[in-house]
């Protein structure tokens, strides 16, 4: 991910900020009231939750391990092709959108924390380029695969209990759509 320094940065931020919680949790608990994403405290002008829900993730290794594997797997080619300021930009709408959903969409006193909203987004732009050349092979195996990934975590809100999935949704549908604007 050399040639990837936002992608690296955050990966390398969010699990310094995890195993710093892990070792001392009065951390985490002080990082949880300020930075996790509550949507009563969004809604009353605490807008910066919206991208520092990212950096937090709940207390165990799985859910910031999906998320950084994720980003580090989806994150480097986009990143490479938008170039870093493009690739910020896009993270952050995508987690914003993400966010967004899971205000409007959500219990209006539910709190959440995980990248999982701008990560679907990175997941969004793959797609949007995988309908573009869908009349490729590699475009016709690329959506195969995202598709393969797309139904798995459709279902994955029904089997594991609070998965954001208004959050999966906004930042997909923002990913996609930026991705679409941005190759053309």
């Amino acid at each position: 991910m050399s040639r990837a320094p936002v992608t690296t940065g955050i990966v390398v931020v969010t699990v310094v900020i995890h195993l710093l919680s892990w070792l001392w949790p009065p951390l985490w608990e002080q990082l949880f009231e300020i930075f996790s994403l509550a949507n009563r405290l969004v809604t009353d002008g605490q807008w910066w939750r919206m991208f520092t829900v990212t950096l937090l993730h709940s207390q165990g290794v799985m859910h910031v391990a999906f998320n950084m594997l994720a980003l580090y797997n989806l994150g480097p080619q986009v990143e490479q092709g938008l170039g870093p300021l493009r690739f910020g930009l896009l993270w952050g709408a995508c987690a914003v959108a993400g966010s967004a959903f899971f205000i409007f969409l959500g219990d209006p006193n539910a709190v959440a924390v995980g990248a999982s909203g701008a990560v679907f987004g990175l997941l969004g732009v793959w797609l949007a380029s995988a309908v573009r050349r869908r009349k490729t092979p590699l475009g016709r195996s690329l959506l195969k695969q995202l598709g393969f990934w797309l139904v798995i975590n459709a279902a994955l809100p029904l089997i594991v209990p609070n998965l954001a999935w208004e959050a999966h949704l906004g930042g997909l549908l923002a990913g996609f759509g930026l991705g679409w604007i941005w190759r053309r």
